[in-house]
């Protein structure tokens, strides 16, 4: 250890002891010098491990005092890395977070409510999660959008990689790149990153089922077929397939379609392929496509679209856009004709420049790609992966719910809004009467839109936001929940307008709770709701919980169905607009992405479970059972488990 860092360390501890001392009142006032003396430590390796030295007493002494790392116990591993690469104190206050973690992992320090297997599943999640940052890309843009910040989050990364076992992020890396992609998101990138970093991690002492799927999924992403693998550079993968002979081609079909349905992932090599068959092969690419019965019949009638369809928006940089085109024949989209001119007409449809200017990434212009192929791609995949919708890092869950429920049901009213967003920057809806246009909306949920997301939500989010948010407005001073108007309004007329929430509006107490369980199971238990069936799915409010059952918030999910599992269970299948919707909420609360008869994109969980987190829902009152038939022991049961979670926050009447 140089001098230099022995004397910053000696100021760290006796900043860290004037901090112990002070009263929490005052404890703002002596972190800063912490924080600042914390980041000339970390700047180096030993200074790093001299940090560590002193983790155990963070808590104690007031370093996450007052802040949203003061509770070790809510904290969230996929909200670390974005926390470590934004400038500021944030990222030290995090770095400094993780070393407590590391602390509890390793038994130095022995936390309340953070066992320390627990502390070490944490710390093997994030590093999963921020493969970049264990293993930093040494590219121009890494060095140009790199910092003292970044270099000091790598710094982190190296120490916690030392310490932790590759093996368990190696595992633990396999299980989230296969919970993301069972998902089937519309959004893969951050799933490719996982794979692309993860090869690094190929030399390392990891066992071999770990590695050969760490193999098969870089496989997927880059060489699926016999050919692809023999020719990783595009341009020769190109040439050979000019010199292919049929049975060949089918081979390579095969092989794409194989890897496609296994993982949800397209490489770009499949983009060469696809257009070369749709100029000399069409009849080849239902079988490349792995298309249906329903797929197949909707190619056929459709084979000019299609043909169009592949020439505008599939490209190496956009052949996600294959799996989407496959999902949409299979789903028989197509079959609705009054809906193919419009769909044709974004082809050529005029771009507004501000549309055009979010739409348009440096990939796409690199690749010559047009706004509009962009778009019409974006729509395709929107159509063929209706619950594949995320609302990226913004609190827009109605808005992703709205694309969701129109891609599914009202196929012509998003085609509508797209072309109404696309060419005039403006969406207008009617609530009750009342013509609401969004470009003249200031604000909206949102405070700003990060433009991370598909593109069918680049263009109608930030619309759909501000129309959302204005029409709650109008219902303020009504007493009651405004999603029970605005709802119908906003998402369509087969919306029920039932309505029940327990949520007083003037007091903000939770009130006639067993009611509202009673009223959920008479509307949408089969065994309670005189077999009524879902026609469409149900918007609903729920509270979101961290892994001990704490409020984290609000969110809005649409349930898909109700349906019993292969072990005769009754559970509720739901979309959930956030990216990764395999959560785990407490009190054994963990919604399932597979496993239980889930389609694809939908999460579940038990009725009651379900029932437990809900706290609004829609209903039809002419579909109703008898509310006393419902079991006294099964609401007993979900107010326990509301009362002892998300309960704590209210006040019960």
């Amino acid at each position: 250890m140089t001098t230099e860092t022995t004397l910053t360390k000696n100021k760290f501890e006796q900043a860290l002891a004037v901090l112990e001392e002070a009263k929490p009142f005052a404890k703002s006032m002596y972190q800063t010098a912490v924080f600042q003396l914390a980041g000339e430590l970390a700047a180096t390796d030993n200074g790093m491990e001299a940090l560590y030295g002193y983790a155990g007493r963070f808590d104690a002494a007031g370093v996450f005092h007052g802040g949203p790392w003061a509770e070790a116990a809510n904290l969230e591993p996929p909200f670390v890395g974005g926390s470590l690469k934004i400038r500021g104190v944030n990222s030290l206050v995090e770095m400094l977070s993780e070393l407590r973690m590391l602390s509890i992992a390793e038994g130095q320090y022995e936390h309340p409510e953070v066992p320390q297997e627990e502390a070490a599943s944490f710390l093997n999640e994030v590093l999963a999660l921020n493969m970049d940052l264990l293993f930093p890309a040494e590219t121009e843009a890494a060095r140009v959008e790199g910092g003292e910040h970044i270099e000091r989050a790598e710094r982190l990364f190296r120490f916690l990689g030392a310490r932790l076992s590759y093996k368990a992020v190696a595992g633990k890396l396999v299980e989230e790149i296969e919970r993301l992609t069972v998902q089937r998101p519309i959004m893969v990138e951050r799933i490719v990153t996982m794979i692309e970093t993860a090869n690094q991690m190929l030399d390392e002492e990891i066992d071999e089922h770990t590695k050969d799927k760490l193999k098969s999924f870089n496989k997927a992403i880059t060489s699926p077929t016999p050919l692809s693998e023999q020719y990783p550079n595009l341009r020769e993968y190109r040439k050979k397939l000019t010199e292919a002979d049929e049975e060949t081609l089918h081979e390579e079909a095969r092989a794409f379609a194989e890897s496609m349905n296994a993982t949800g992932l397209v490489a770009p090599a499949n983009a060469i392929f696809i257009r070369f068959l749709n100029r000399k092969y069409s009849d080849i690419i239902p079988e490349a496509l792995a298309l249906s019965e329903m797929g197949i019949a909707s190619f056929n009638a459709n084979t000019e679209l299609v043909r169009d369809i592949i020439q505008i928006s599939v490209h190496p940089e956009t052949s996600k856009v294959i799996y989407g085109l496959s999902r949409m024949l299979d789903r028989g989209v197509l079959t609705q004709e009054p809906l193919l001119p419009a769909l044709r007409r974004l082809f050529e449809i005029d771009v507004h420049p501000d549309v055009k200017k979010h739409l348009l990434r440096r990939e796409h212009r690199k690749g010559g790609i047009t706004a509009n192929g962009v778009l019409v791609g974006g729509v395709v995949n929107v159509l063929g992966q209706p619950l594949g919708i995320g609302q990226g890092l913004n609190p827009t869950c109605q808005s992703a719910r709205a694309i969701s429920l129109w891609a599914q049901h009202g196929v012509g009213q998003l085609l509508e809004y797209i072309a109404r967003a696309v060419r005039e920057n403006d969406i207008d809806m009617t609530f009750e009467g009342e013509e609401i246009h969004s470009n003249v909306i200031q604000g909206g949920v949102a405070d700003e839109i990060h433009r991370e997301l598909d593109p069918v939500s680049v263009v109608l989010v930030p619309h759909l936001d501000k129309i959302y948010n204005e029409m709650m407005k109008k219902t303020l001073l009504r007493g009651e929940d405004g999603h029970k108007w605005v709802n119908p309004e906003f998402y369509g007329e087969w919306i029920s307008r039932g309505f029940a929430s327990i949520i007083d509006q003037y007091t903000g107490f939770v009130t006639d709770y067993e009611a509202f369980v009673r009223l959920f199971y008479a509307t949408h238990h089969p065994e309670y709701n005189e077999g009524y069936e879902m026609i469409y799915p149900n918007p609903v409010g729920i509270y979101i919980t961290n892994v001990h059952g704490k409020l984290l918030g609000l969110h809005a999910v649409s349930i898909q169905r109700i349906d019993q599992d292969e072990q005769g269970e009754f559970r509720v299948y739901f979309y959930n607009p956030n990216n990764d919707s395999g959560q785990n909420w407490g009190q054994g609360i963990e919604t399932s992405v597979q496993g239980h008869g889930e389609q694809e994109g939908e999460s579940s969980l038990p009725f009651h479970q379900f029932t437990a987190r809900m706290y609004a829902f829609h209903y039809n009152p002419y579909e109703q059972g008898d509310t006393y038939m419902v079991e006294d022991a099964d609401v007993e049961e979900i107010e326990r488990l509301s009362r002892e979670s998300w309960g704590k926050n209210y006040t019960w009447t």
